[in-house]
């Protein structure tokens, strides 16, 4: 995979950004990261400006619990960051089971949407788990939703989150292209105990026949917890995507 393609999402080390984040960026940016995805950006949105500039780090995409959150305030952030893409990580279980509530959700972003296109800045939705076990007519939630978007508005498929829910991922890839303009990137047993995810390349996900279904997206390296060195597991991660499968 070319490095352009590979962003890591920071929610990975959330514990050292919270402790340090320029340090913590710098040494993402020594382990050879050029791209970020921050979360909850907007409370330190002058602290991550000054990092990212400082490591040569950019930042396509990012996390905010846009949909609870001031719309204006969350594109101001972004657009300071450079952020092109803003992503709502979580809606909860309980909002997937309906179709009503979908319709709700979708009516919601696709607003969020109109008013990010006046900043520059697209807006998308990331799945876990729930939004694929959750059938509505026959497909999943996460299908269900796509269908009432608006053209513009992105999808991140979590393609682990994707398999826990039962999906077969290259399918559902399939399905919502082209509305998916990045991806999760993680491994593990397909389960949900965060703590069992590893490094990229040493779990039980397809990852290669992933990676070669989505030429040319963005893909993010994630790990949501790690029960050894988080940094050892993102370094390796990165070095199985750029450099061993090539």
């Amino acid at each position: 995979m070319p490095a352009h393609d590979l962003s890591i999402q920071l929610y990975t080390l959330r514990e050292h950004i919270a402790d340090d984040l320029k340090a913590t960026l710098r040494r993402v940016a020594g382990i050879g990261y050029t791209q970020v995805e921050p979360y909850n950006f907007v409370a330190r949105s002058d602290e991550y400006a000054q990092a990212l500039a400082e490591n040569q780090l950019s930042a396509p995409t990012a996390h905010a619990p846009l949909l609870s959150s001031d719309y204006d305030e969350v594109f101001v952030a972004a657009g300071k960051l450079g952020i092109t893409t803003v992503i709502d990580p979580f809606i909860p279980a309980e909002q997937w089971q309906d179709a009503k509530s979908i319709r709700a959700i979708a009516d919601k972003l696709n607003a969020a949407a109109r008013l990010g296109g006046e900043y520059g800045i697209k807006v998308g939705y990331h799945n876990h788990d729930w939004e694929i076990s959750s059938k509505i007519n026959g497909a999943t939630a996460l299908e269900y939703l796509a269908s009432l978007l608006d053209p513009d508005v992105a999808l991140e498929v979590d393609t682990y989150w994707a398999a826990v829910g039962g999906a077969d991922v290259l399918q559902l890839l399939e399905s919502l292209a082209p509305r998916v303009v990045a991806l999760h990137i993680k491994d593990g047993p397909k389960s949900k105990n965060h703590k069992e995810q590893v490094a990229v390349g040493s779990g039980s996900m397809p990852i290669d026949q992933i990676i070669g279904a989505t030429s040319g997206l963005l893909h993010v390296v994630e790990l949501d917890d790690f029960a050894g060195d988080i940094f050892q597991a993102v370094t390796q991660s990165r070095d199985y995507l750029v450099t061993e499968r090539n």
